[in-house]
């Protein structure tokens, strides 16, 4: 079901979120909305910025594991390109995990270089956020030169807003992932990073959104955390720009708000085999500062103010 208005939907407030399919408000729960391919708002009314999202495709020429269909992520792109052609998103940010790991460093490099021309359907500008799988026998630079991106970490300002990609693919110790050398339990931002982003956060006017792939809002003892989560909401925080966090990396949808920060897991695309099974969404954000997330298949929608 898509919900047909001819104005902005009206403002849920801060403390409306979708749990388990059904959408809660003030203690009130009314019924999910229809999770066929077309979203649930109206994308006629657009943003003043339109983002397209995708997360964790994990794409690799190998049979499925589990609940992961690794092939199938070029049929579930294809998809999620159609819309987006329709859509026409300012950019689309891939947050991580574009790739899963290869029996070689050759195998892994093919595998990138397979999805990189599915992603070249997209005639968008094309933003990437690093995940794990990412780098699991690649060096960072290595997958950046194969995407095309210069940076890990970095900014940049669309039509009134500041966006900011964080990497947490590093060492506790600060070390780089890359080559098999860490365990995915252990992902942190590094003090450079950090200081980079107090900065960034300072220099810019402009209300923010933050792309990342491992969790902000969890504690920092859990596995899928960010290990210094604390430390780099604080900074989120103390900015007062802030809006929203993005991010992947759990492959669930998910939904949390920290002191004013919403904080939005998107659901993986590599999850459940068949196009029933995709997941991606399109993102409005509007003069006023409220945000629509359209979400498409399993990925769930959301609004705020």
């Amino acid at each position: 079901m898509k919900l047909q208005s001819q104005s902005p939907i009206k403002s849920l407030g801060r403390r409306a979120f979708l749990k388990n399919g059904a959408l809660v408000l003030s203690g009130l729960t009314f019924p999910a909305l229809g999770r066929q391919v077309s979203g649930a708002f109206d994308t006629n009314q657009r943003g003043a910025v339109r983002i397209g999202l995708v997360t964790d495709l994990h794409y690799a020429d190998k049979p499925p594991a589990g609940s992961r269909h690794y092939r199938e992520t070029l049929a579930k792109l294809k998809e999620a390109a159609t819309q987006f052609h329709n859509d026409r998103p300012d950019f689309v940010v891939f947050q991580g995990d574009l790739i899963d790991s290869g029996k070689s460093l050759a195998q892994e490099k093919t595998h990138l270089q397979t999805v990189v021309k599915a992603i070249s359907a997209i005639p968008f500008p094309k933003y990437y956020v690093l995940g794990n799988h990412c780098v699991d026998q690649l060096t960072k630079n290595e997958f950046l030169q194969g995407v095309g991106q210069k940076e890990s970490f970095y900014s940049f300002d669309r039509n009134g807003y500041h966006f900011v990609v964080l990497d947490s693919c590093f060492k506790s110790d600060g070390t780089p992932y890359g080559r098999k050398n860490f365990k995915w339990t252990d992902a942190n931002i590094p003090s450079e990073e950090l200081s980079w982003l107090q900065v960034d956060l300072k220099q810019t006017m402009l209300p923010t959104i933050v792309f990342a792939h491992q969790p902000l809002d969890l504690k920092d003892t859990d596995a899928h955390a960010v290990k210094n989560s604390s430390k780099v909401r604080n900074v989120l925080e103390q900015s007062g720009k802030v809006t929203a966090v993005f991010q992947g990396h759990s492959h669930h949808n998910k939904y949390s708000e920290i002191k004013g920060i919403h904080y939005c897991t998107l659901v993986a695309m590599v999850e459940g085999s068949g196009l029933d099974n995709n997941g991606y969404s399109s993102l409005d954000v509007y003069e006023d500062g409220s945000l629509v997330l359209n979400g498409f298949r399993k990925q769930k929608d959301y609004h705020w103010s």
